[in-house]
Order: C-alpha cells, then sequence, then structure tokens
C-alpha cells in the first residue's frame, strides 16, 4: 500500500478544463493516433485555444505548427504528449520548462511492454515530479469533458459523448471505445470521460476524489484491472457515498484465485483475490458489476430517476409470462410487490376490462392501447403503498407504442417515484424505446434486468439511511504490548508459525474467550495440569515442525481421567515420533474440551492491498468443502458484523432451526470485533485462523478450541 501524495481538486480540475492545449507530437497523417486527437480537439468544439506542436510539420489541419512547445509564445495550460515513448522524457522535459503543469500522455510503450517500458515510465515520472507536473496516462485513450464550458475532446475515441450526469473512468483505453459506441447507441451521456492508463501520477482514487466534488456528475463508472491501494479505494468510495450520496459502479477484471492453494491457513486457502475484492467493494458500498451491460443497467438508474424510498414496487404488463418473470425478479432481489390501497383497486376495477388482472401485478391484457397503461400508470403511482412502478410491453398489433412512451414520460416528469420499463422485441418497439431514451425514462430489453435494476437502487438507498450504523468498536480491556511482544520475538527468532500455547497468550492478551490450559513436558505434568483443569480435556503436541497435528496423531480429544491423561501424553510422541522422528518437540498442549457447541471458523489474512481480512462461516474439518464463509475487510463496525454472521446458509442454525437452541450470537459477535482489533493492532500477524470456535447455547459464551497464527 502507497503512501503516494494526492492530487488536489485544483490540480485535476487543470486537467479537465484547459483554456489552452498543446498536442505535442501531432502529424498530418490522416487515420494516425497524433491527428485523430488534434481533429478531435479542433472540430468538437473546444472553447479554449489550440496549438500543435510537431517538429516535422510547418501546419496541421491548416493550424501554424510549432517545432517544439517552448517555441509558442504564450503560457498553455495543457499538454497532450502523443510522441513515441522512446523520446516522450525529451519533449517532456521541454514542457516542464515551458511551465506547463497539466499533461495527458497518450503514447504507449511503457510498463504495460515490460521492464524497459518501466524504465521510460520511472524517468517520465522524474520530470513530471521535478516540474510539478500533473498528469494522465501514459498508455491511454485519452480524455473527454462534455461541460459545455470547455467540450473537450482530447481522446482518440470517434466521436464525442452527448452530455449527461455519468463519469467514466477506465483503466483500459480499448474498452472505452467500446463503451462510448454502446452508450451512443442507447442515448447515455457522459459528464465526464477519462482513460487513465498505466496511471503513472494520476490513479483511480485521486479521480475519484474529484468526482466526488464534480458538480457535473451525480453516478460514477469505474474499470480496475488492478487494485493496487485497497485501503485507500474503500476509503475514498465511503466518502464519496457518505458525503454525496454518488453511487459507485465498478467492474473489476480477472476473477481468479490465484496463490489460494498455496495458504496454509483455512482462511488464506478461502481468501483468494477475487474474493477479497468482493467483500471490499460491498463493505466500502461499491456495487460491482459483472458485465457491461449490468453497470450501465444500474448506471440508468441511479442517473436518470430518485431512488425507490422502500422495497415495495408495482408491475404493469400486457402479458403474463413477462409479469410473473419480473415478479419472481424482484422477490429474488429483495423487493416487493405493494399491496395496491382501497381507492386504486376502485380505480382498476372501473377502468380496466373485467379479464384484466386488477392485482399486484397488474395485467391490462395484450389487446390494451396507451389509455389502459395510463389509468394503471397513473393510480399506481399516486397509491402509498407503491414507491417504484416497472411497465412492460410485449408489441401486438393493436399495441400504440409510441402513445404508450410519450405517456410514460409525461407521468415521469410529474412524480418522484421512479418508473422503469421494458419494451420488450427490436424493430417493432424500436421507435418507443427511442422516444424513453432520449427522455431519460430507463429502459431495459428484459424485465428481469429492469426489477434487477430498480433492487440495486433500493439497496443502495437503504445504505444511504444506514451510513450512521457504521461504528467501529473499540475494547479498552486488551494488552496490545503484551501481543506485540510475543509476535516481535517469534519473528526475531525467524518463526513462521506461533507455537498454540503462544498463539493462545496472544488470544488471551485481548481477552478472547480461551479455554484453560497448559504445556507438560512429561506425563505426569499433563496429568497434573489435566487435574487442574478439570475434565474432559483435549492434548495437543506443540512444535513448529508440525502444522497439520490431526494427521499424525498429535491429537488425542475426550480425555477423562489422570491415567487417560498420562497414557494420551505418551501416545501423542509415539505417534509423532514415529512419522516426524526429527521434528523438534516443545512439549504437549492440554486444554479444557468445552461441551456441546456449533463449530464455527473465525480467520485473519493480511492482503497486500486491502490490508487484514476477517473471515467468518461454518467451522469444522469440512469448512473448504461447504465454503460457507463471508469476508470483511478490518476494522469491521458493528453493522458489518451483524450483516457478517445473517449472510452465511448457516445462519438459521446459529438461530436454533427445527426446533434446537439458539445460540450466543451476542458473544459471537464480540469475539468477531475483537479479531478485528488485533488486526489492525498487531500486523505482525499474516494469517490467523480459529477453528473451531465453539458456540455454545444463548447466554453461556463461546469458546476457542483450536488456533493457529501464521507470522
Amino acid at each position: 500500500m502507497s503512501n503516494k501524495k494526492r492530487k488536489t481538486y485544483e490540480e485535476i480540475n487543470d486537467i479537465l478544463y484547459p483554456k489552452s492545449i498543446a498536442v505535442v507530437g501531432t502529424n498530418n497523417v490522416i487515420g494516425s493516433v497524433p491527428y485523430d486527437i488534434f481533429e478531435n480537439i479542433l472540430h468538437d468544439r473546444f472553447k479554449g485555444i489550440l496549438y500543435p506542436v510537431s517538429p516535422s510539420e510547418k501546419n496541421v489541419s491548416s493550424i501554424k505548427s510549432y517545432k517544439y512547445v517552448v517555441d509558442i509564445e504564450d503560457d498553455v495550460d495543457m499538454a497532450i504528449l502523443v510522441f513515441p515513448s522512446s523520446v516522450a522524457h525529451l519533449a517532456m522535459e521541454q514542457i516542464g520548462k515551458k511551465g506547463i503543469k497539466s499533461m495527458v500522455i497518450i503514447s504507449a510503450g511503457f510498463k504495460e511492454v515490460g521492464a524497459k517500458g518501466l524504465e521510460k515510465e520511472k524517468k517520465i515520472k522524474e520530470i513530471a515530479d521535478k516540474y510539478g507536473i500533473s498528469f494522465i496516462g501514459p498508455n491511454c485513450l485519452g480524455i473527454i469533458n462534455t461541460d459545455p464550458k470547455c467540450h473537450l475532446n482530447a481522446s482518440f475515441a470517434r466521436a464525442m459523448p452527448e452530455e449527461g450526469n455519468i463519469a467514466f473512468i477506465s483503466q483500459s483505453g480499448a474498452l472505452c471505445t467500446a463503451v462510448l459506441d454502446y452508450a451512443d447507441a442507447r442515448h447515455i451521456g457522459f459528464s465526464k470521460f477519462i482513460s487513465f492508463g498505466n496511471k503513472a501520477d494520476v490513479d483511480e482514487i485521486d479521480l475519484l476524489y474529484y468526482l466526488k466534488d464534480d458538480p457535473k456528475t451525480k453516478v460514477i463508472l469505474m474499470y480496475l484491472e488492478e487494485v493496487t491501494n485497497g485501503k485507500a479505494l474503500m476509503e475514498v468510495a465511503k466518502k464519496v457515498i457518505a458525503e454525496t450520496g454518488k453511487p459507485i459502479l465498478a467492474i473489476k477484471s480477472g476473477k481468479t484465485a490465484e496463490g489460494a492453494s498455496a495458504a496454509a491457513s483455512h482462511t488464506g486457502s478461502l481468501a483468494g483475490s477475487d474474493e477479497i475484492i468482493d467483500a471490499a467493494f460491498k463493505q466500502a458500498g461499491i456495487i460491482r458489476c459483472n458485465n457491461l451491460e449490468e453497470m450501465f443497467d444500474y448506471a440508468k438508474a441511479f442517473a436518470y430517476q430518485s431512488l425507490p424510498k422502500s422495497k415495495n414496487i408495482a408491475i404493469i404488463t400486457n402479458a403474463g409470462g413477462p409479469g410473473v418473470l419480473a415478479t419472481d425478479r424482484a422477490i429474488n432481489s429483495g423487493l416487493s410487490l405493494g399491496k395496491f390501497e382501497e381507492g386504486t383497486t376502485k380505480i382498476l376495477k372501473k377502468s380496466l376490462p373485467a379479464a384484466a388482472n386488477i392485482k399486484n401485478p397488474v395485467d391490462v391484457i395484450g389487446d390494451a392501447r396507451a389509455d389502459r397503461y395510463n389509468i394503471a400508470i397513473s393510480a399506481a403511482i399516486k397509491d402509498k403503498n407503491i414507491d417504484g412502478i416497472n411497465v412492460i410491453l410485449t408489441p401486438q398489433s393493436m399495441t400504440d407504442i409510441e402513445a404508450i412512451a410519450k405517456d410514460i414520460v409525461k407521468v415521469v416528469g410529474q412524480s418522484d417515484k421512479p418508473i422503469y420499463t421494458s419494451f420488450m422485441g427490436d424493430t417493432d418497439v424500436a421507435a418507443g424505446i427511442d422516444i424513453l431514451q432520449k427522455n431519460n425514462v430507463p429502459h431495459y430489453v428484459l424485465p428481469e434486468n429492469m426489477v434487477k435494476s430498480m433492487a440495486a437502487t433500493f439497496k443502495f438507498n437503504k445504505r444511504l439511511k444506514e451510513i450512521s450504523e457504521f461504528e467501529i468498536k473499540q475494547f479498552s480491556d486488551v494488552d496490545k504490548e503484551k501481543a506485540t511482544k510475543i509476535l516481535d520475538e517469534a519473528i526475531a527468532k525467524n518463526k513462521t508459525y506461533l507455537p498454540e500455547e503462544e498463539a493462545v497468550k496472544v488470544l488471551e492478551a485481548y481477552n478472547f474467550p480461551v479455554l484453560p490450559n497448559g504445556l507438560a513436558n512429561s506425563k505426569e505434568e499433563a496429568g497434573k495440569i489435566a487435574d487442574n483443569i478439570k475434565y474432559p480435556v483435549v492434548m495437543k503436541i506443540i512444535s513448529s515442525d508440525i502444522i497439520h497435528k490431526f494427521d499424525i496423531g498429535g491429537v488425542i480429544l475426550n480425555i477423562k481421567n489422570r491415567n487417560e491423561a498420562e497414557n494420551a501424553y505418551e501416545q501423542i510422541l509415539k505417534n509423532v515420533k514415529k512419522v516426524m522422528p526429527e521434528a523438534v518437540i516443545k512439549g504437549v498442549f492440554v486444554q479444557k474440551m468445552v461441551g456441546e457447541g456449533q463449530e464455527v471458523i473465525l480467520g485473519l489474512k493480511k492482503d497486500n492491498s486491502f490490508g487484514s481480512v476477517i473471515m467468518f462461516g461454518l467451522g469444522g474439518i469440512f469448512v473448504e468443502i461447504f465454503k460457507d464463509v463471508d469476508f470483511k475487510v478490518a476494522p469491521i463496525s458493528v453493522k458489518e458484523v451483524n450483516d457478517m454472521i445473517q449472510s452465511i446458509r448457516s445462519y438459521p442454525i446459529l438461530m436454533g432451526a427445527r426446533g434446537s437452541e439458539k445460540r450466543d450470537i451476542k458473544s459471537l459477535k464480540e469475539t468477531i470485533q475483537r479479531l478485528s482489533q488485533l488486526a489492525i493492532d498487531c500486523p505482525q500477524i499474516k494469517e490467523l485462523d480459529i477453528n473451531p470456535l465453539i458456540v455454545r447455547n444463548e447466554g453461556k459464551g463461546c469458546f476457542v478450541a483450536d488456533t493457529k497464527i501464521m507470522l
């Protein structure tokens, strides 16, 4: 995680709102990147002054050209660098000497091509730092600002997009061109469109801070190929959402779990890179999208309409089948069909045919024309029990599609409740869809995607209302100094793992519910410890050379008396020496065995980007088979602990399913919160498993039965 100095709003704004631009390295080769960028700025009505810089051209597009940027007589606000990477550093020196403080570096051939390119990238960054230049790139498509005050298309995209309130930032330049084409076909406009490429200087976090305060932006879309500073990303996302209510929709490519199989703990093997990304995005409030279509489905909903105040929606359709599909998706997505008020039902019964379904979902029947749709939508939108409407239309021979679309546009303008549409089909409904899209009414080809999008906006609005609940609990009854000393001493001795009796001491320092225990170095001592802590007990081998104790007979359970304890001590040593005769044995750990309870697992894993990640789930020997777990990035708030416990499929078991006793959820929550605090206080811990944690019946607490700490 870097300590990079963040760019100010003014530094980013100077890049996006220049009053004069020098395109450094342009030419007259039609179809080349340097030429196309210059032409786009020139012909897309940029409001400032444009200077072509080209050592080989006297003019570019009939405009006088300058051989070098230092030859320009006037001050210049920003430079667009399109020279090849081999000479980019020379051009940057001149840009710095000219006093230009803002840049976009389009040129490729930097770190994306390997070690030699990385050296070139480091060189241009050094020059930029020397002259105080802020820049976007290199290896990017460029930037677009649709604000009429600037109207800048400093990219090699084919066309300037429409003005809108959606900002799009992307690490991939190639994806940007596809996005622009997709959006253009659907009349989706943008406020800012930024390809940031290799992010050698300005990165996505800088841009998110800027867009947080950008008055032209209502929704932020983001495509990432890597997350290099997850903590900072989570921090800025939380600020954007809490301070402005702007949603952040993200696609993160590279859904892989490389490296997970090499992890030593259950937590390490389950917490793959994509699982951590999912957890972190959810925790920060970032809505992760699976693909571009889903991203823009959600974006339209957020950008064009208000957020639904409750989960109660109405579905209005002229076809029963699509209405059922939409209903199923709505319920599965966390929405519900609101029950109409008596007055609404009377209007529908009086105005619709007898064969129509006047309950929610409303079926206005296949031969419905604009009047029936208008009656149903107008009645539902005024109903106090309804906070969002989804309209489905299938084209029949008598369906006046354009009239229905126009009526929907009118109703949208008269209410603050969101209305989404799904005109199903292609050619027959095209004119109606065009009317809806041009008037910022969210439209979806499939009704399932329509209600799924409304569910996303409802859940986001619900989160906004819950922001005050994200308090982090701090425990004062912990001994950070003691835990740190144990960990540091082990690291100084080059230990990879803490022996269990030391791991238990770390947990004791943080007041975890650790069972009575002791370390024995003889059978007599084992028996004495067992007598003191009361039976039954469990005994385990302690050796830095042995990680998986069960596999070699290094654990004996349910020891009931002194004689069994002494015999168990000798049997464990015998088992271990047979399988691992060279293992250095520190002793045998004697621990109280807890009674009946539900086994769960708690874990901790240090992630290079996000820091300490906490895991919770169903425990025991089958944890990696069922994978019924959830992740959160530490520190974890009180609400997030609740969400974590309730998210696993096994949650009903903890709550007392099928007549069984409810488990002690209160003590479980506290134990997770203590682990979160330990994770933040002790970064020396690379991985940690508490497996199992025995959660007993309500009011009887939970207990750590086994723990493993990797340094």
